[in-house]
């Protein structure tokens, strides 16, 4: 046993302190990323935001919203292949904006190699909640092996050495979180994890020195989180609880007490494994939370309310483009972040 002593961020201790800018306008600001990826040497370019491969928020119709506005969906595997064909037939241009994704068991991998024998999709997204297990590596290194074409995100993992040993066995991009999600009960049940800021920090410099990419994945609350994760060194994030509660999304409808509700739940959540696997094994317990979440609408507002959180953020800074956010970026701890004493009563607007 060892204490590490120093000290680990999460969004919540920070700020970004503003720097003169010549910008005149968030409209001058580009959120456009282009990236070649180590592994397909594929070439990618739009808004480098992800929606989580949830049940919830991995879903056709979301995909098809966030593809016009070039951000991508990892789509959630219980998706159908006659869903996919759909989805391609009336959404071709989307195809380039989506990721199928997978589990490590041997029929996820045989779902895996089925649908991308019948839709050319150029994403892969490998998930599980323990990216360290050696399992997982091997897994990457035969779906790399089996899709050398193909980018691969993996994850997740939240050290330094685990995103090297990752993008060496093959992935291209390496998901970041342990514990931050706003349905995740991973750190509660068995107390690992590692502050969100932090974790992003430490990978995206181990991802970079090896011409790989980080996705932050868990943890954002407010489009500020965003920017603070591309700040950090993300190269992409990934949200979950940002995206649930509209129309696009999975989820019941619930009416309670006047309001409208969407459930929303982690996929390692009870109400995930009797949906999906018939109930939590005796051997495990569940380390996710199922939620009403305030029903929000269309997606799309949501979509541009974050965009223009991040441009905004941009001006601040006096970064013209999103690749120049993390190189004109101070961070400044600090105690508190917002002034709450209206939050009972705010509307947001």
């Amino acid at each position: 046993m060892r204490i590490e002593e120093e000290l680990k961020l999460d969004f919540k201790d920070v700020l970004i302190r503003p720097k003169r800018s010549t910008l005149k306008s968030r409209v001058e600001v580009d959120l456009m990323r282009e990236f070649t990826f180590y592994h397909s040497k594929k070439i990618w370019s739009g808004v480098p935001i992800i929606a989580a491969n949830m049940d919830h928020t991995g879903t056709f119709q979301v995909a098809a919203v966030l593809h016009k506005h070039k951000l991508l969906t990892a789509l959630n595997k219980f998706a159908s292949m006659k869903e996919w064909q759909v989805f391609i037939e009336q959404h071709s241009a989307a195809k380039n904006y989506t990721f199928v994704s997978s589990g490590t068991k041997e029929e996820d991998f045989l779902n895996l190699k089925t649908i991308l024998a019948k839709v050319d999709i150029p994403f892969i997204c490998l998930d599980i909640a323990n990216g360290y297990s050696q399992h997982f590596i091997d897994f990457v290194k035969k779906t790399r092996e089996a899709f050398p074409e193909k980018t691969i995100i993996a994850g997740n993992v939240v050290t330094g050495e685990m995103t090297e040993e990752l993008i060496l066995a093959g992935a291209d991009i390496v998901k970041v979180g342990i514990g931050p999600g706003s349905v995740c009960t991973t750190r509660k049940k068995t107390g690992v994890g590692y502050p969100q800021l932090s974790a992003v920090i430490e990978c995206a410099d181990a991802a970079h020195g090896l011409k790989g990419h980080v996705c932050s994945d868990g943890g954002c609350t407010v489009p500020g989180d965003v920017a603070k994760a591309f700040a950090a060194g993300a190269d992409f994030v990934m949200l979950g609880g940002m995206f649930a509660g509209h129309d696009e999304c999975g989820g019941e409808i619930v009416e309670e007490g006047g309001r409208t509700f969407k459930r929303f739940y982690g996929m390692s959540s009870a109400e995930a494994m009797k949906k999906y696997q018939g109930g939590v094994a005796e051997y495990r317990s569940s380390e996710g939370k199922s939620v009403d979440v305030p029903y929000r609408g269309q997606i799309e507002h949501t979509v541009l309310d974050i965009l223009g959180g991040i441009r905004s953020t941009c001006t601040y800074v006096g970064a013209q483009r999103l690749k120049e956010l993390s190189k004109r970026t101070t961070f400044i701890r600090v105690t508190q972040q917002l002034n709450e004493v209206y939050s009972l009563y705010q509307v947001e607007g």
